[in-house]
């Protein structure tokens, strides 16, 4: 099918198991997984009374359609014991497609790229490491360009080069 950029996020429990049983789970399910960016600490974002995150960008050859391959992934968010319910409040993990080749997709799944991509850096940090170059297919900004212009501050420490 395609390359996916998915951002993986944890901030409760075991964050480090979270984020390997999440890339676990997708590579069993969704495709090969191609690339994966180092760790990161991360402040919370949106809501910000609550611990903070491990997030990780990993690159997916994904065998699924977009939105399809979206519907697995709250499955597996699922799995793992996620719970919906405050917005951007603290959860056991957390799988966003940021990018899926250059498809623009806006349904009620799914809408790609990811609308919040450009302001956020903890998605936009460890994206640049595995996809520097890449070019999003709205804004027409390499990740890179697109760090730069990201006006939001909050703090990204990288926590881990590989598992």
């Amino acid at each position: 099918m395609g390359k996916a950029y998915l951002l993986l996020g944890s901030n409760m429990g075991n964050r480090l198991e979270n984020l390997k049983k999440a890339i676990n789970k997708i590579k069993t399910i969704c495709g090969d997984i191609i690339m994966l960016s180092s760790i990161y600490e991360t402040a919370a974002w949106g809501y910000k009374e609550q611990e903070s995150f491990l997030n990780q960008v990993i690159v997916l050859d994904s065998l699924i359609h977009p939105t399809p391959l979206m519907l697995h992934l709250l499955e597996i968010e699922k799995e793992i014991g996620r719970v919906r319910d405050v917005k951007y409040g603290p959860r056991l993990i957390d799988i966003d497609i940021l990018l899926f080749e250059n498809e623009v997709i806006n349904n009620t799944i799914l809408m790609l790229p990811h609308p919040e991509l450009p302001n956020r850096r903890f998605a936009l940090i460890p994206l640049k490491e595995v996809a520097n170059d890449l070019i999003h297919p709205v804004f027409n900004l390499t990740i890179n360009q697109l760090l730069e212009n990201c006006s939001d501050e909050g703090h990204v420490q990288k926590f881990s080069e590989l598992y």
